[in-house]
């Protein structure tokens, strides 16, 4: 009798090429050369009995029987490592408080959380969506939450500043920040810009602002917005432009041409805040899985 169903090698391969989008990328996360992961989803295929990428220039996407499996795959492999860790006596078992910056892959992150929960399923989650400046400040009230992920600009500022503020947590992502208008625009956006704007406590609007001004870049503000929830409607609905970083994107929302009189970004890191003197076995493993899951 034949063998039913599919290699977990090969599923954490197609995830990792599904989610980067390319073949190059998925290799990277895998720690493969880009001729084995091509061999594996090649494999992968033949099982499937059906195609599961579309290949094209700008990468790869899911081909519809490809969005299907990649659910299954993902349930899969957290089956998987919950069992493990299960084994291991690493399963967390508990109540769990997560405050995230709402700049962090806020088009992924209830994906990444239901794989958390799903690798955990004795663990009960409690997130939080917050501004960076928020959860930087109450990095030592316990009373606030157990675990918090922030968003940091990489200046040079950032890096002289060493063994301070940041040295001992997590970098768990880095990413571009770019220019980001209306999809729909039609026209590229020209000076005096308008510009849309999150409240002043937000460190990289501040960075924005102060940025302009010192490059003597013409703008009036168009909008304010309470989160980036609200910052990437009002760009959707055309009312400006705004400075977002890369996983932001989408929905309606795109990167602005190079070439339209803006001054260069700096890419922005996630960072989980490091371990608070006393803090229970749950949390700081917890903390060690969350980093595998963020990066």
């Amino acid at each position: 009798m034949s063998q039913r169903g599919f290699d977990l090698a090969q599923l954490r391969t197609f995830v990792a090429v599904a989610e980067s989008g390319g073949v190059s990328a998925g290799a990277e996360r895998v720690f493969l050369s880009q001729s084995s992961v091509s061999e594996q989803l090649k494999k992968l295929e033949e099982r499937a009995g059906q195609p599961l990428f579309v290949r094209g220039r700008q990468g790869v996407s899911p081909t519809p029987a490809g969005e299907r499996l990649l659910e299954h795959a993902r349930r899969i492999i957290a089956m998987s490592e919950a069992a493990f860790d299960d084994l291991q006596g690493r399963s967390l078992d508990g109540e769990l408080r997560i405050a995230i910056t709402d700049y962090f892959r806020p088009h992924d992150i209830a994906r990444i959380l239901k794989t958390f929960s799903e690798q955990h399923p004795r663990l009960k989650l409690h997130v939080t969506v917050q501004p960076s400046a928020l959860i930087d400040s109450s990095a030592d009230d316990h009373a606030s939450f157990d675990i918090g992920l922030s968003a940091r600009l990489v200046t040079g500022q950032t890096r002289a500043r060493g063994a301070s503020a940041g040295a001992a947590s997590i970098v768990v992502r880095r990413e571009k920040l770019l220019w980001a208008s209306c999809a729909d625009a039609g026209t590229r956006p020209a000076a005096p810009y308008r510009l849309v704007l999150l409240p002043s406590t937000c460190q990289l609007q501040r960075f924005v602002v102060k940025l302009l001004d010192e490059h003597k870049v013409p703008y009036v503000v168009s909008h304010s917005a309470s989160g980036v929830a609200g910052l990437q409607l009002a760009l959707k609905a055309g009312l400006g432009i705004s400075c977002l970083n890369e996983s932001s994107l989408g929905g309606g929302v795109v990167a602005c041409a190079a070439n339209i009189g803006l001054p260069p970004l700096p890419a922005i890191e996630f960072h989980l805040l490091p371990g608070r003197p006393g803090e229970s076995e749950l949390v700081s493993n917890a903390r060690d899985a969350l980093v595998r899951l963020f990066a």
